[in-house]
Formats: C-alpha cells, structure tokens, sequence
C-alpha cells in the first residue's frame, strides 16, 4: 500500500520561502481561485513525453503511469497543509456542459484510503466523463486531486492531456483540436509557471509543445523547459550532444532556463520513488550529463528551482492580483447592494422598493440634467456609456430630427433641373410647373375675390400638400426616441436591483408606464400635426413678413436685374461688377418704361406667384415652429421629465400589497446568490487582506518583494542558484 506521508513537497519550499508561499496559496483554502486566475504549475508536453512522470516526482504523488496510457483530462493536483491526512478526488465540470450535465459531474466524489485506489477513481471518473476506448477520448472537464496533510504545503500543480501531432484509429482530428485548445488555454494565463515537457526519444524541434509555449508566452519568462529520457540517447552520439545544449539554454531559449530528469520506465516493475532518485542520481554521475550544472539535473534540484520560480511569480503578480481582487470584491459588493437585505415578509419589501425608488431617481435626474458623474455613466465613448446620457441622446436625435425635417419635410422642391437628384425624397418641379399647378388649384378654387386675388385658404391647401412628409418623418422620429429612453431605463434597472426584482419591474411596471408614455407622445404628435391639418394658416411671427417681403424683393430684383442688362446690352453677371462704365444712346425715358411695364400681364400669373409667395414664407416659418413644438411639448413634456415618475415613492405607496410582494419578493435564485456573494465577498474581502499583509513581506536575503528585480540576471539568479 502506497501511504500519504510522503514528504517530497515540503522540499519544494525552502524554510526563509514558506511563509511567503503559503500566503498566496492559502487564497486558494479561501476559494480565490474560483473568481481569479492564481499562479499555479502547469506541467505540459506532447504525448508520450513523461510528463506524468514529471508531475509524479514532484509531487510525490504516485499515478498510474503505463506506457500505453496518456492523460484523458487535466488532473488537477490540490497540495493543502492541514491536521488531518485524507485524500478526496471530484470532477469540476467544464463550462460547455449542460445544466443537468455539470450537475451529475458535480456529484462525483470519491475519498481516497492511500494512492493504491487512485487508478479504479480515475477509471470511474471517465467513464462518469464519457470517456471510452472506442467512443469520446478526451474530455475538458478537470479531474480534482485534493490531498491534504500536516507536511504539504498548499500548492496546485497541472497535468494537461498530452499534444497529439495528428490523429489515428483512437484519436481523432477534433482530439487533436480539442486538446490543443485545452493547453492553450492554461499556457494564456499569464500567472501559470509553464513546465514544457521535451522527449529525449524524439527530436524536440518536431514537438508541439515548445511552439505553443512561445507562442503563450514570447519571452519565455515564465516557461521552464524539461527534458525526460535522458536514458534513451546513446552515450556520445550526437543526439545526446544536442540535448546537453538544449539543456544548456542554447538551442532553445528560455529566461527560465531547462532541467533534466531521469525517470523510472513504467513497465520497469515495481519501485518506490527513493529507487527512482537513486537511479536517477547514479545516471547523472557519469557521461555527458556531468558536464552540466548540478543545478538542472534531477528531481531535487528541480523542486528548488521551482520554490524560486514560484516566488519570482508571485512577486511579479502579486500587485496586480491585489487590484484584480479589489475590482472583483467591489463588483460583488455592487451587487450584493442591488440585492439589499433579506426581504421575507411585506414591511421589508415596501422599504426595498423605497430605497430602490431613491437610487432609480436620482440617476434619472442626473442623466436628464445632463450631470453624468458616478460610475453608473460609465465611458462614454463605449455605445452604453452613450446610451446612459439620456440628454445627449434626446439632444442629438432632436438635431437629426430637425436636419431631416428641413431637407425632406417639404412635398416639392423648386430647381432649374427636374432631372436632380431629389432632396430628401421632394419631388423636383420647376417655378412655371409649380405656378401653373398653383394657377389651376386657384380657378378650381375661387370665390368673390377680385381678379388678380387669391382666396387665402388657398394657403392652407399649398400648406398641406407641400407638408405632407411632416406625419411619417416624426412618427419615425419619436418611435426612435422613445425605444432609447425604454433601453435607458432598463439600463438605469439594472445598476440598482437584482435580476428578478429588476425582471419584475420591467414586465410590470416599466412596461406599461412605457407604452402609456408611448401613447400620449403619439396623441400629442397628432394633436400638432393636426393644427396644421386642420386649421388655416395662423402666425404672428414678424419672421413671416420678413420673409415674404424678402422673396418678394429677390423676386424683383431679378426681373429688374433681367431688364437693364437687356436695355444696356450687357452680359449676364455685369451688374454686380464695380470696374466698368456702362453707356447707352438710347434714352432713359425708355428704361424707365421698361421697367414700368415688368408687370405681371396675367392676373392669374400674377396671384399664383403672391400665393408662392406666402406658402413658402409661411412653410419656414411652420416649420420652425413645428419642430420646437415637438421638442418642447412631445419630447420634454411627454417623455423626458415623465421619466423619474415612473417609480416615484407615491407609486409605491399606492401599490397593493400583492404587488409590492410579487415585485419585490425574493425567488429562491436570489437568496442562493445572496449567499453565494456574501461568501464571496468574505472570501475575497479576506484574500485581499492576505495579498496585501505579504505585499512587502521581506523574503530571503532581505529582499522586499515589491522590489524584486525581474531583468535578466535577477531571473537566472533566482533559478540557477
């Protein structure tokens, strides 16, 4: 029977060292490692390479190592210091499993008597994996080694799956992709120490783990590199004179140099792992290999340089796995407040709502005032830190909305060209065009004015038809607005209460209150278009005069413009120039009577151009006027300032008590994720405290750790020494 009292760990750890070590991995007896990535061992390499070996002799766990037999998942290994010895093995379930899938794997739980049981728990965890001979041959799910006892240290250590180079009877080419992405993604995590496990049987330039350890990490500074079987190199021959450079850090360069192991053949029989350091120790006393540093050859050796790497890592990582904790406990605790205390019975439900209320008006008061501070606004050059600035998005759309209405509000669009591309959809008709339809519309229409007049309803019917995109352009327009003021506040919900509270608030009362807003805006918009519709021309807007007085002089002044450069004889455009003396012989009186004649000879002409006149004169001024009506009237005083009432505290005080409980009463979801933060927060409140009392713990020689030099020279100090 193989005991637990192995004492191989408690070598990983120097005595000036264990202190410090045992600070970081004791956030992992607190549970850090479910919410932040911690420096761990990642022991990786291509199949075959003995990589299980590896894991073995450091850890001085026995595993079932065959020479046939390959890792199917991650193994991880779980080293705690505690009174009590005991070993316990569980499956952690990967995130692409299945609701009741990850369940099932949950309960998989088997206690361990010593490692004489470990190869039956293994079998039966993939079979509970689905993992065959003939069917499925890997899996992402991590098989948990926990092994506790008073002389290990806390420590994790990682056997990956090894790197299959391409696919045959039993593996197949999804195998190979999925196991590649499974080590990929632990080599990505920046506080894995990379232990890159190289073949001596096999020419390490065609290995595939060196390739995905450069590429995880370019610098190499954090990936050591093994290399096993030394044994099956021929003395003297030139492969073995290739391995002795690699392991010198020439052929493959890594900060953190390479090591050299000699481990037991798996079909070698029985051995206990004092024969397997014998052998080994007695192989790299002679040959080649004495060439080599002490300091990389062997199991123990290997175990000092991993003390070292390790405190480098944790050294490097330690100030930013304070700030990663710090983020993620404070983001606990936020949401931790959405979900206020414990609500069982009526009384604390109302005051949650209450407080809920508070939270919720005031974030829209300061969004609709324009004052965006507090970390609820976020950035906002993000698309949501925009969508959280209610008055700039209110303002933007009022901007288009006014844009959009003065190009292709108008039914038709006066141009020299009728073959122009169209503004904004008008429809292109020339002056004559318009003044003849003009004219008809005015015979079909006359009553007692004289002739030469134009009956003033006349307007109001140019009006309508020149206004008829008005309707579709601020219907589109206030749709628009709304939709984003309804985002806006489903984003306002869920920075100030839980899931289901939140849910709840949605369907039952911002939904409705929405679509309430939603009517009255349409009513409203309806209401203005309808004083334009319905009613004839009415303004006292001295901008109206203004303008038709101006079109009236443009007017003028062209045919003026036209009859003196005809009377004189000149170009076109002269008239506007200062440099020239203009002389004629034929007499003023002529002139005069030129430009006394310029009168319109049709009275029908004469009233279609006075009608023009006023309909676009009064079209500029309507327009104004219409789009600070649906401004001010449609979008401020339906939906903006309607906003904050929404929830007010005289809603709430007006709800039944059917209501208040169905709104704010907690489901079951939310009392297991009350607990599950709260427990989470103590544990990351309590890591945090940790990090930050070792933060300038004094390691060996003195050294403070936040001044641990990480160039070069430091970094092979700490692992050659």
């Amino acid at each position: 029977m193989v005991a637990f009292d192995s004492n191989s760990m408690s070598r990983l750890c120097s005595a000036d060292q264990l202190e410090l070590l045992n600070s970081i991995d004791s956030l992992r007896l607190q549970g850090i490692n479910n919410y932040v990535s911690l420096p761990q061992i990642i022991v990786c390499g291509d199949q075959s390479s003995g990589k299980s070996s590896v894991l073995e002799a450091i850890s001085g766990v026995s595993f079932p190592v065959k020479s046939n037999l390959c890792t199917r998942f991650p193994t991880e290994l779980v080293l705690r210091r505690a009174q009590n010895v005991g070993a316990t093995v569980s499956i952690v379930p990967h995130s692409s499993r299945s609701e009741s899938e990850r369940k099932g794997l949950s309960g998989f739980q088997a206690t361990m008597t010593s490692f004489d049981d470990l190869p039956g728990i293994i079998e039966n965890a993939k079979s509970a994996m689905g993992i065959s001979t003939h069917g499925k041959a890997f899996s992402k799910d991590i098989l948990r080694i926990e092994i506790s006892g008073p002389d290990r240290p806390h420590l994790t250590i990682v056997d990956l799956p090894g790197l299959i180079h391409s696919e045959t009877k039993h593996q197949t080419a999804s195998d190979v992709e999925l196991i590649q992405d499974v080590v990929q993604g632990y080599m990505k995590e920046s506080r894995c120490i990379i232990l890159a496990v190289v073949s001596a049987k096999n020419d390490f330039a065609n290995q595939i783990v060196l390739k995905l350890a450069r590429a995880a990490d370019s610098a190499g500074s954090r990936t050591l590199g093994v290399i096993t079987k030394p044994d099956t190199l021929r003395p003297g021959s030139g492969n073995e004179a290739m391995y002795v450079s690699l392991a010198r850090n020439q052929e493959v360069e890594f900060r953190l140099g390479w090591h050299v192991l000699r481990n037991m053949d798996s079909d070698a029989g029985t051995w206990t792992l004092e024969d397997r350091d014998e052998k080994e120790a007695e192989f790299f006393s002679q040959g080649a290999w004495t060439e080599l540093p002490r300091a990389s050859l062997g199991i123990d050796r290997l175990r000092s340089r991993l003390s070292k790497v390790l405190l480098r890592q944790i050294a490097l990582e330690l100030p930013g796995l304070i700030d990663e904790i710090d983020g993620k406990a404070k983001d606990c605790a936020l949401r931790l407040q959405k979900l206020g205390m414990p609500r069982s019975d009526l009384q604390t439900q109302r005051r949650y709502l209450f407080e809920l209320s508070h939270g919720f008006q005031a974030l829209i008061k300061s969004s609709v005032d324009g004052t965006y501070s507090g970390p609820f606004f976020g950035d906002a050059k993000t698309d949501e830190g925009y969508k959280k600035r209610i008055r700039a998005v209110v303002q933007n759309m009022n901007e288009a909305f006014a844009s959009d209405l003065a190009t292709g509000g108008h039914f038709r669009e006066i141009t020299d060209d009728t073959d122009a591309t169209r503004s904004g959809g008008a429809i292109p008709i020339t002056q004559k065009d318009l003044l003849k339809h003009i004219d008809d519309l005015i015979r079909k229409t006359r009553g007692r004015e004289l002739p030469g007049t134009f009956n003033p309803l006349i307007v109001s019917d140019l009006f309508l038809e020149q206004s008829r995109p008005w309707g579709a352009i601020v219907r589109a327009h206030i749709q628009s607005v709304w939709e984003s003021a309804r985002v806006f506040i489903d984003l306002v919900t869920a920075h100030v209460a839980d899931g289901s509270t939140s849910k709840m608030l949605q369907e039952d009362v911002f939904g409705p209150a929405m679509a309430k807003i939603l009517k009255n805006m349409e009513n409203k918009t309806t209401e203005l278009l309808s004083a334009h519709k319905d009613s004839h021309p009415i303004t006292y807007n001295h901008y109206f005069t203004e303008t038709l007085q101006n079109l009236r002089r443009e007017r003028m002044e062209c045919e003026i413009e036209k009859i003196v450069t005809g009377f004189f004889q000149l170009g076109a455009g002269t008239l506007t120039s200062s440099n020239h003396l203009y002389t004629s012989s034929r007499p003023l009186k002529d002139l005069v009577a030129s430009l006394a004649g310029s009168n319109q000879p049709s009275m029908g002409g004469f009233a279609a151009q006075e009608a023009l006149d006023c309909l676009l004169a009064y079209y500029k001024v309507a327009l104004k006027r219409f789009i600070d009506d649906v401004s001010v009237e449609v979008m401020e005083a339906q939906l903006v300032s309607k906003l904050a009432d929404i929830l007010s505290a005289t809603s709430i005080f007006d709800m039944s008590d059917d209501t208040i409980s169905r709104l704010a009463g907690e489901s079951e979801e939310s009392r297991a994720e009350r607990d599950q933060l709260t427990r989470q927060v103590q544990v990351l409140k309590t890591g945090l405290e940790t990090c930050r009392r070792f933060a300038s713990v004094r390691i060996g020689g003195g050294m403070q750790l936040s001044a641990i030099d990480t160039s070069g020279d430091e970094a092979d100090a700490l692992t050659q020494s």
